[in-house]
């Protein structure tokens, strides 16, 4: 599975890092529309490439159109008359990096999905693409993408049932980033003309090599190369076995390592995420990576949350995840406020008011009547025991 990734460069540096690997980009956001993070979670706008079919409107001189604003007699056109308007071998296409917030939801939807709801389709099991049916078929056809990012974190589960939870770090070997096979779509909502774009990783079983971690891991691709581009081919709008037999566990050299525990906490982000630590101390010890590096590794820092994000909380998707409560704050009370305070805090003591100083208070019997005063001011003798009443 693929639940948190880093994306720690700004989108510029993709672009460029894209381009010399022999990508194309002939469109690309602002950076500000994604966030830099090395703790990247569902919920959040990353980095998505595609490729679109330049529409020519022979009509009047070959304009081009953007093929998101074809309508839907268009897009609903077969398979052969797609192939003639851009001949194999010879398409003409717009490749454009943009930015969608991960947690795919379907242009059908018609309110905002909860957050249970999103968390179920931030991944996408390759075994559910393989029937011509289901919530995927629109977008295995038409709606094909690369989602960009420098590695993955996934947890090794130890000790008795596996309570104890150690991240992992998965990237290339060779240092490049890490292209995801995906899939997107573009939601309006009841009553709004904002078009919302979602994605979705598709997951595989795992290689060899991250067997001992976990089952599954998501499909990586090769930049430039043949599976990539027919992945990314618009014209293809069929779901054929060659774009099946693509989605396999990855058959390059990855590189695998305990990180810090902090990553387990979406809201925490630090470079230290994707340091190695030592494997027997998993206490953020990073000395063997850095040389002049102090034996224990800087407390990663807590940056304030952006709007679209959610405060730190705990790997797990349970209850447990809920913001943490702030520390109360001590309040400072006046003099006046003094005794307002002392009786807020302490429970009230109901006191008979006396003439005299205070003095202790002498216990006495239920069994027996108070004392009385007579009419001259003198204390009537002592009544006998009101047990005695009942004596007679």
């Amino acid at each position: 599975m693929c639940g948190r990734y880093a994306l720690g460069v700004r989108l510029a540096y993709v672009q460029q890092r894209l381009q010399e690997q022999g990508m194309r980009v002939d469109e690309a956001p602002d950076d500000d529309t994604v966030r830099e993070t090395y703790n990247f979670a569902p919920g959040n706008f990353g980095v998505v490439y595609r490729a679109e079919r330049v529409i020519k409107e022979r009509d009047q001189g070959g304009q081009e159109a953007d093929a998101d604003n074809e309508d839907d007699s268009l897009k609903k056109s077969n398979e052969d008359q797609t192939k003639e308007e851009n001949p194999p071998g010879n398409p003409d296409f717009r490749y454009k990096l943009q930015s969608m917030k991960w947690g795919l939801i379907p242009f059908w939807t018609k309110r905002q999905p909860d957050w249970g709801s999103m968390m179920r389709t931030i991944n996408c099991r390759d075994d559910s693409l393989i029937e011509d049916s289901g919530m995927w078929t629109t977008m295995k056809r038409e709606k094909r993408c690369v989602v960009v990012c420098q590695g993955f974190y996934e947890w090794l589960k130890k000790g008795p049932g596996g309570k104890e939870k150690v991240p992992h770090y998965v990237k290339r070997k060779d240092g490049e980033l890490m292209c995801f096979a995906g899939l997107w779509d573009r939601v309006s909502y009841a009553g709004s003309d904002e078009k919302l774009y979602t994605y979705t990783v598709i997951t595989t079983s795992s290689n060899s090599y991250l067997k001992f971690l976990h089952e599954r891991m998501p499909v990586i691709l090769d930049p430039s190369s043949d599976a990539m581009n027919t992945w990314l081919d618009p014209t293809r709008t069929s779901w054929w076995k060659d774009l099946q037999s693509i989605l396999k566990p990855y058959e390059g050299e990855l590189e695998c390592y305990p990180v810090h525990q902090d990553v387990g906490k979406v809201g925490n982000n630090s470079p230290n995420f994707i340091v190695p630590v030592d494997s027997k101390d998993n206490k953020g010890n990073i000395a063997n990576f850095f040389a002049n590096s102090p034996k224990k590794a800087p407390v990663p820092s807590k940056p304030r949350p952006a709007k679209d994000e959610r405060p730190t909380k705990d790997i797990e998707w349970s209850e447990d995840n809920a913001p943490k409560p702030v520390p109360a704050l001590k309040r400072e009370h006046s003099p006046d406020a003094a005794g307002d305070a002392e009786d807020i805090s302490k429970p009230e003591v109901k006191t008979e008011p006396t003439n005299s100083s205070p003095q202790k208070k002498k216990l006495r019997s239920a069994t027996q009547n108070s004392p009385m005063k007579g009419s001259n001011g003198t204390k009537a003798p002592r009544s006998q025991p009101i047990t005695n009443f009942f004596k007679k």
